[in-house]
């Protein structure tokens, strides 16, 4: 897989029926290993040993309905309390984030209210906090480190 502007990480992979998966540390499993998923999963280590987000409190992959359309998140960090504390989208490294990747997380997070926001293709990523009385994200130069 292509090299990504992550630390390095050590994963464990699979090979069968001539496609390579990658174990998912947070669903327990392993999962096909594409463009995308490469980048979520070093997001999600990233997440765990360089910004010390508990494994308990991040979720992967699960579905939400908006405009009664079904979407589903890439990243999400709960908060101790159960809210959202850290939403993020990630993109294949081929694809360019523009607008409209931050228009598909902020539709997201109208719904789930999250603090802070990350978008990545693996390559570039972007950190931003919300101003939910401005009604409005501020750009950060990285998300801050977990603390309880």
């Amino acid at each position: 897989m292509q090299k990504l502007n992550f630390p390095k990480f050590s994963f464990r992979f699979k090979n069968s029926e001539n496609k390579v998966s990658i174990f998912d540390i947070i669903r327990k499993k392993f999962v096909v290993l594409q463009p995308e998923e490469w980048v979520r999963q070093n997001c999600v280590h990233y997440l765990i040993s360089h910004k010390n987000f508990p494994k308990s409190l991040i979720n992967v992959e699960k579905e939400l309905v908006i405009n009664n359309l079904k979407k589903r998140y890439d990243v999400v960090v709960y908060n101790t309390n159960g809210t959202i504390h850290l939403l993020v989208e990630c993109k294949s490294p081929s694809i360019t984030i523009d607008q409209s990747t931050f228009d598909q997380i902020a539709r997201y997070n109208l719904q789930l209210k999250a603090d802070y926001l990350m978008v990545t293709n693996g390559l570039n990523h972007y950190y931003c906090q919300m101003d939910f009385n401005q009604s409005r994200y501020n750009f950060l130069k990285d998300i801050p480190t977990y603390t309880l």
